[in-house]
């Protein structure tokens, strides 16, 4: 059976080549019984694995059962997977069939077999190896024919080296192994899931089908989906029934998609006339492009006393750059006020005195100097000592800096 098939059959979206890597070892091992595990993060859609193995395999006429063994509670786990007898523990009035009876003949999928306590690691692995097992309360050895196919969403490394998972167990499920992959690896399907998704819902509520602009659809597939297609398809729900838009913009679409995964979402560039406000979601961006205009800043106050003979009057604007840029932790939220420097910042001056061999140079004429904040910030500081004869407490008064970082400058200098 070809792929575009089993797509159709089983009502799987998407043409990844991920995707149909695993669709194609699920067609090629289904006449088997060979085991098989079935990895990917929660949400991908690892239930139609087991499906198409089932019914493209011989055990098609027989049970299909899908255990879910992170739900069923450690103390009765053993009794619902193998059965229990008629007063084996309390609250067993009557002996019951588990699921490896039930579904001798036929398959049976065990979703989240890492989550199995160790005890019943144990018994899983005999049925395995053996085709045999014991109902809780029993002696009796019984045998089951069944076909087991298993997944997980954990890393199993991880679990086999602390001991919480039998590494006998993990080899005898992993016969075969199939990875699901998540929606991150397949970005060219998440429009083609929207879509399917909203033409669902749209029948389902009656309502018409909502369309994406381009933007919108730009922000889907950038987006981690940490939550896979489950997640996809939750929200494209939310989408269909909450707006009464059916044409769904960008800002749209970010306003469902979760304010805690800043990481995985692009940041929306603020058009023309659009609030320059960034949302949580792009902190990190508005980070460094504030750190970018406090150099930008630092270099224009620093250019600005350069050209002035490190004198000028201070100014709201100046002050505004030293608070700033200058106020780098709690102790240096409040540096001192530029009038603290009197109007003056001396700055190396301009050499205008004339050495044998050398041309006249007219004292008015601005003698190119360094440009180097660190040059410039280490004569400041070297400057300000001398002035206050090594007294780091009133150097730094002066500076606007707290003593402690003007301590580390001097280390950072060797002054």
């Amino acid at each position: 059976m070809d792929l575009q098939t089993v797509k159709q059959r089983f009502g799987i979206i998407g043409s990844s080549p991920l995707l149909h890597r695993a669709l194609d070892i699920a067609v090629q091992v289904a006449p088997t019984n060979i085991s098989v595990l079935i990895s990917g993060e929660s949400g991908v859609g690892k239930e139609n694995i087991p499906k198409i193995i089932h019914q493209l395999g011989a055990r098609k006429h027989g049970p299909y059962i899908a255990v879910n063994c992170g739900a069923i509670p450690e103390g009765t786990i053993d009794s619902e997977l193998f059965g229990h007898e008629k007063g084996s523990f309390t609250g067993a009035h009557e002996s019951r069939k588990g699921y490896f009876e039930e579904a001798d003949g036929g398959t049976i999928f065990l979703d989240e077999v890492a989550e199995l306590p160790h005890s019943t690691q144990v018994r899983l692995l005999r049925v395995l190896e053996t085709g045999e097992y014991i109902r809780v309360g029993s002696s009796k050895v019984q045998k089951t024919n069944v076909r087991v196919v298993a997944a997980t969403n954990v890393e199993f490394g991880e679990a086999i080296r602390s001991g919480k998972f039998r590494e006998d167990l993990y080899y005898r499920l992993n016969q075969v192994p199939i990875y699901m992959p998540p929606l991150r690896e397949r970005r060219d399907d998440v429009i083609l899931l929207f879509r399917k998704f909203t033409t669902d819902f749209s029948e389902k509520y009656k309502v018409p089908v909502v369309q994406l602009t381009p933007e919108a659809e730009q922000l889907l597939v950038a987006y981690n989906w940490p939550g896979n297609v489950r997640q996809l398809k939750n929200i494209t729900e939310q989408i269909s029934v909450l707006e009464e838009s059916r044409v769904i913009t960008a800002e749209t679409i970010a306003r469902y998609l979760p304010q805690d995964n800043y990481s995985s979402k692009p940041m929306i560039v603020s058009q023309k006339g659009a609030s320059s406000d960034f949302s949580e979601r792009e902190i990190l961006y508005k980070v460094l492009f504030e750190m970018k205009s406090d150099l930008n800043d630092l270099k224009k106050l620093v250019l600005s006393m350069i050209q002035s003979n490190g004198r000028f009057e201070p100014n709201r604007e100046n002050e505004a750059i030293f608070e700033r840029v200058f106020a780098e932790d709690e102790e240096e939220a409040h540096p001192a006020p530029m009038s603290n420097y009197n109007g003056v910042i001396h700055l190396p001056q301009p050499s205008v005195g004339r050495a044998p061999g050398q041309a006249h140079t007219s004292p008015h004429e601005v003698v190119e100097e360094s440009l180097s904040l660190m040059d410039s910030e280490k004569d400041l500081i070297r400057k300000a000592l001398t002035k206050h004869k090594n007294k780091r407490k009133y150097a730094a008064e002066e500076l606007g800096i707290s003593e402690r970082t003007l301590y580390r400058k001097i280390k950072e200098y060797n002054l």
